[in-house]
């Protein structure tokens, strides 16, 4: 994969992960999704996302999904250091259009730290 390539080893797949994140990770929220985050124990970012059936109904939920990732992935070269990130949707995220889930995700991410601490 190239640079804006997203393989398995990318994302955050065990339950115990996102455990641990909920945990002992630092929170960043705005009215659309909630990122937790923490500096990552393997060599690269990672990212775990969540979206729970109340966000609304399974097509609407892997659009999100789907949006949350492209923006990942093309925006991944941005964040310095290595971190484990979870971005959780809130109901507020179904219904909007691809060009506001990244400017809302943008706001997030631009609020985390830019050196692992």
């Amino acid at each position: 994969m190239g640079l804006f390539g997203f393989s398995k080893a990318d994302r955050l797949l065990k339950r115990s992960e996102f455990i641990e994140l909920s945990k002992f990770g630092k929170k960043i929220q705005n009215k659309q999704f909630i990122v937790m985050y923490s500096p990552s124990r393997v060599n690269r970012t990672r990212l775990g996302i969540t979206v729970s059936k109340r966000v609304g109904k399974a097509a609407e939920r892997n659009r999100i999904k789907r949006h949350t990732r492209e923006f990942f992935r093309l925006n991944r070269h941005n964040i310095s250091g290595f971190w484990d990130i979870n971005i959780i949707a809130r109901k507020e995220a179904a219904g909007l259009i691809t060009g506001l889930v990244h400017s809302a995700l943008k706001e997030v991410f631009d609020k985390m730290p830019r050196q692992e601490k």
